[in-house]
């Protein structure tokens, strides 16, 4: 249904052209008109047409000062002028004012037919988008919770590899670095630091949780993860580390008021942690604060710099780089870990220049801590006494330069010793892999079937079956099916329906396509030319 307004100030104008559009349109469009400029305003207002012929010279305000005026109401209208007024001023500023065609009376039918069909066509297609972004944004509502509880199960569950987490943070448009996590835990009674009837609570708050989202999300300005247990966590993202004392006073009230809200609408008692800021990929810490936070405290909500636990560091004590250099050494990132661990004694070279003795505990303390990570995900076997002599060494070493060496030797052979077991383990499966698809690829095998074989999920096997080969898993077992295949029709005479029994495609058409996508020309191309030759 199109809503046309025809505005002209002779009446044998609008009885013409609303006869040729009720011809031409039917029953799909609704037509007003009206006499004068101000009329034509006021119908506007209330009628909201999606085509309006407008006259320029009508009766107190003309033509151009109406489109005006509806224009500021109505953005998507689509004025098309009809003027016995043929002046350059006045098609000026039509034109100023979107105008989608200037007509000069008296207009032939066709013109007036085809203008008006070029503003049907404009609106079907608005029409069309709109209902398209509303299709959109209604998967968007379903889908873009999941993406969310992705992130956070990543984070805490630490089952991601960091181009994960970028896909995530792209997906969601984050860009911040930084964060801390909420924790919301719901139970029949708070008794101590304790919520009793966890079990039942959860049920509960799973069964009306878009409604527990829906509140969360006025009072806390956050990414808000699937029911786990009865618990709900919450990622607050941030562009910089560290929380203002205001910041963290505001938090703390707007907590409160969500803890109260959830507690008298559902009848269920809520209460809410608060964890600290730390990098993004630090949010199991923050997680685990939240938590420590309940436990620690009898309050409806707590703030985890509000309560003394865990290890307070000086202030210029490089927290974030000792981290950052243990998560690339338990990664296997040798030349990360090598980077990390410069800086870090750059800072106690900088810093402790007259306290050597507590420079070389502290290289010893991360050699220590940084074998004990090796022989853990290295799966390497410890010998009690393989580190008879660092003590002494150590202590013999009198300037920053050999500590430093040292120091940096000791980590970059723990981290090699993890990045060739990662290495290792990657060549074994995919060369174990490799090794079944060769002997089974006649058969009708899939990547889960593979993937089984060697052990570990169809996802990590698709990611490093890649990485080592360049070929995802489809691509090399066509490769091997081709090669076969190839082979079959330039040395034997079995029919070409055999060939694609033996090389294991059902379908001899879908093996015919892909052996001309790889060898150029089709199966019976290929045997005519072994017989030309």
């Amino acid at each position: 249904m199109y809503k046309i307004l025809l505005a002209d100030d002779e009446g044998i104008v609008i009885e013409s052209l609303k006869f040729m559009i009720e011809k031409e349109l039917g029953n799909n469009c609704e037509i007003r008109y009206a006499k004068t400029g101000r009329s034509v305003i006021e119908l506007a207002e209330n009628f909201r047409p999606d085509i309006a012929f407008m006259d320029i010279q009508m009766p107190g305000i003309n033509g151009i000062d109406a489109m005006r005026e509806i224009r500021k109401a109505n953005k998507n209208v689509i004025f098309i002028v009809m003027t016995a007024y043929d002046k350059f001023d006045y098609a000026k500023e039509a034109i100023n004012l979107g105008v989608l065609e200037y007509l000069n009376k008296p207009a032939d039918r066709e013109k007036i037919l085809d203008v008006l069909y070029r503003a049907t066509s404009i609106i079907d297609a608005e029409r069309r988008k709109r209902s398209e972004d509303l299709i959109i944004k209604e998967k968007m509502e379903t889908v873009v919770p999941i993406i969310q509880n992705g992130l956070i199960s990543n984070f805490l569950f630490r089952e991601h590899f960091d181009e994960d987490i970028s896909n995530y943070k792209s997906l969601l448009e984050i860009e911040d670095n930084y964060g801390y996590m909420i924790v919301i835990i719901a139970g029949r009674e708070q008794v101590g630091n304790h919520m009793t009837g966890a079990v039942a609570a959860g049920i509960t708050i799973q069964n009306i949780y878009r409604e527990i989202r829906m509140l969360i999300e006025d009072y806390l300005p956050g990414i808000i993860g699937f029911v786990m247990a009865n618990k709900i966590p919450v990622l607050v993202t941030r562009k910089t580390p560290g929380f203002e004392y205001d910041e963290r006073i505001e938090m703390i009230d707007r907590a409160r008021a969500l803890s109260r809200k959830l507690s008298e609408k559902f009848d269920i008692n809520f209460r809410i942690g608060i964890g600290s800021v730390k990098p993004l990929e630090n949010m199991l810490e923050s997680y685990n604060e939240a938590l420590s936070v309940l436990i620690e405290t009898t309050g409806r909500v707590g703030h985890i710099d509000d309560i003394p636990i865990g290890c307070k560091y000086e202030e210029d004590y490089p927290i974030d780089t000792e981290k950052r250099l243990f998560d690339e050494l338990q990664k296997g990132r040798v030349s990360e870990t090598v980077s990390v661990a410069n800086d870090f004694f750059d800072w106690m070279e900088e810093s402790q220049q007259n306290h050597i003795d507590d420079v070389k505990l502290k290289a010893l303390e991360f050699v220590l801590w940084s074998e004990h990570l090796a022989y853990e995900n290295a799966n390497s076997m410890y010998h009690f006494r393989s580190r008879t002599t660092y003590m002494i060494d150590v202590m013999a070493m009198d300037d920053f330069n050999t500590i430093r060496n040292w120091f940096v030797e000791k980590i970059t052979e723990a981290v090699s010793l993890i990045a060739r077991r990662s290495e290792n383990r990657m060549e074994s499966v995919v060369e174990r892999a490799k090794k079944y698809m060769e002997e089974n690829f006649r058969k009708d095998i899939s990547l889960e079937d593979v993937s089984q074989k060697v052990d570990i999920s169809s996802y990590y096997f698709s990611k490093i079956f890649k990485e080592e080969t360049g070929e995802n898993f489809i691509e090399y077992l066509t490769r091997l099916r081709m090669e076969e295949a190839s082979r079959l029709l330039e040395e034997s005479d079995i029919s070409i329906k055999e060939v694609c029994s033996e090389v294991g495609y059902s379908d001899p058409n879908y093996f015919s396509r892909n052996f001309k996508k790889y060898a150029g020309i089709t199966p019976t191309e290929a045997r005519e030319k072994r017989r030309g030759n």
